[in-house]
């Protein structure tokens, strides 16, 4: 027994198993056998230092947001809304058809049953995003294979929109999602059922390039920066980066595994992409790859165990990602850096509210004076409301924070779209948040022999020149004329024409007289079916109309006399029964 206490008494001695040493050092697992160190300190999962930190989102106040909007029930994985610092546009549901709701950011509160909407799809509509170089401009895509793009006002819609400035034909199946060039104008992509994307140059109305690279349904596309890159996800499960001008897939890679859709979008100019989806036990992840080696991700984290598919919204200008899903009442937001592990959680919105979609609103658009760095515009699932929420900073200081808004995009193209086409490309313009930049407002510019465009043109010029032109008569008795003018020649044209205005006057008369009136030498006033019955003529609509209408109350009237009198007779005959029951 010695021995062995020995023995164990000079291992414990030679022995250290674990030294830890300070937090802010870090933790070292140290032998003492060895006399090693390991080579490098195990990374301490710690508070990690950020100015976004502390972001924290608040919800507008009831009376501020959009209540009473009948929102689409549609399953498609889409946001149904969409933003921009002048309107407010919302998918909503209709039987047959397709329509969407614009409203003016300012007119909140409760809306009216029977607001205009822009009615023009045949089919339901899937898609909405408003121009980045005209917040006037909005182009939808709908279940009937059509894009098309609207002219909102200023002041929003008085009625009904269903004349759209173009219209593009080229898929063959539903169209599931559209998105504009950040930097080139009037460039569109659109992608469709039949798993193709059509890039579109709304310009001229017409298909510059068809993408046919994928297999099955494609699920999300996304520009780089300069819209020199697109990355896709599609139901076989792959992620691509398509070169859009050649149509090119300059990589492909296996992403998430799961059967859900996936979503993407690209994180800066640093060439990463971020990707979220399911994995093969349906759970929620989101991924890191390098847009030049997507065989394997460079950071692939699991969110939760929920259902919904989760959208990601990419900030350029504060290098943060958003992560909302769809059925959830959460937002969780991450901040992008450059380095491993890449993606640092920093805290989410919690709310017990899920929602159908969320639209948000381009940074040029967000309260500076609240240091507030991103809005979302949230869909309410089992109400019609639409909610703004603002993720804000807080900071004591009223000043303008330079740290918080650096330059952001301008909305004015960087090139045009014919120098998009042949190969160039160009960074966004920027404008400063503090003093901000005004925004014009003008119609695209379109092909002038496109069929779409000139029959409407003429339409509306053809009712405009009509609605312009003001009727004079002229009513003036012929003495008064005689009194001013002493000229023979043109007493006598003024006489025909003064008899003619007369003669038609009387007519008109004795023709209303006829009507609604006693005729002369009768009794009393004929009946109005007798008076149509005889072959009267009405000249203008209005006339036939208030005959139809003193019609159809006559015969209400009468209808109402014959009621009145089968029940006094049922009355009678119900009295003389009685009595018959008593002399019995």
């Amino acid at each position: 027994m010695p021995p062995v206490k020995d023995d164990l008494i000079r291992e414990i001695s030679c022995i250290e198993i674990i030294t830890e040493k300070s937090p802010a050092k870090g933790t070292a697992l140290v032998d003492v056998r060895a006399c090693n160190k390991p080579a490098a300190k195990v990374w301490f999962r710690g508070v990690r230092s950020s100015k976004f930190r502390h972001v924290y989102g608040v919800p507008f106040k009831r009376e501020r947001c959009y209540d009473n909007i009948k929102i689409t029930r549609n399953a498609h994985d889409s946001n149904f809304c969409a933003v921009n610092p002048k309107f407010v546009a919302i998918v909503t549901e209709v039987a047959g058809g397709g329509a969407f709701l614009v409203l003016p950011l300012d007119h909140t509160g409760r809306l009216d049953f029977n607001a205009s909407r822009v009615t023009g799809h045949k089919g339901p509509v899937l898609d909405i995003k408003w121009n980045p170089f005209n917040d006037n401009i909005i182009a939808s895509c709908s279940d009937d294979c059509t894009v098309k793009l609207w002219h909102i006002p200023d002041g929003g819609l008085s009625m009904h929109l269903t004349d759209w400035l173009v219209e593009l034909h080229g898929h063959k199946r539903r169209v599931a999602y559209i998105e504009w060039h950040p930097t080139a104008e009037n460039i569109l992509l659109s992608a469709g059922f039949d798993y193709l994307i059509f890039v579109w140059d709304v310009g001229k109305g017409e298909a510059v390039k068809v993408i046919d690279c994928h297999s099955d349904v494609i699920y999300c596309m996304s520009f780089n920066r300069d819209g020199s890159l697109i990355a896709t996800t599609s139901k076989d499960k792959k992620l691509r980066v398509i070169e859009p001008r050649r149509g090119i897939v300059l990589s492909e890679g296996q992403c998430h595994t799961g059967t859900k859709a996936s979503k993407c979008t690209f994180l800066g100019s640093q060439g990463k992409v971020l990707t979220t989806g399911f994995s093969r036990y349906s759970d929620r992840q989101y991924a890191v790859w390098d847009q030049h080696d997507l065989s394997k991700p460079l950071l692939c984290e699991t969110i939760d165990s929920s259902s919904g598919v989760v959208f990601p919204y990419y900030d350029y200008d504060t290098n943060m990602v958003y992560l909302a899903g769809k059925g959830d009442g959460n937002i969780r937001y991450y901040e992008v850096v450059d380095e491993p592990p890449y993606v640092h959680f920093l805290n989410q919105f919690l709310s017990g509210n899920p929602q159908r979609g969320l639209g948000f609103m381009p940074k040029r658009g967000v309260n500076t004076a609240i240091c507030e760095v991103f809005r979302f515009y949230k869909l309410h699932t089992s109400r019609g409301l639409c909610e703004p929420i603002s993720m804000i900073v807080p900071r004591k200081s009223d000043c303008f924070q330079e740290d918080l808004y650096p330059d952001t995009a301008a909305p004015q193209p960087a090139i045009s779209a014919r120098d998009w086409l042949s190969g160039i490309n160009a960074p966004p313009l920027h404008i400063s948040m503090k003093t901000g930049v005004t925004i014009t407002t003008h119609k695209p510019r379109t092909n002038k022999d496109s069929p779409a465009q000139q029959p409407q043109d003429a339409n509306n010029r053809k009712k405009f020149a009509f609605l312009s032109r003001e009727t004079t008569p002229d009513y003036r008795p012929l003495a008064t004329w005689q009194e001013n003018h002493d000229n023979d020649a043109p007493q006598v044209q003024v006489t025909e024409k003064c008899q003619k205005t007369s003669a038609n006057q009387n007519t008109k008369f004795h023709q209303l007289q006829r009507m609604f009136g006693k005729q002369t030498g009768d009794s009393e006033p004929v009946p109005l079916y007798k008076q149509i019955n005889q072959g009267d003529v009405f000249n203008t609509e209005h006339e036939l109309r208030l005959a139809f209408n003193r019609q159809g109350e006559e015969l209400r009237i009468v209808k109402r006399q014959l009621q009145l009198s089968q029940q006094r007779v049922r009355e009678l005959e119900q009295h003389i029964t009685s009595l018959q029951a008593r002399l019995q």
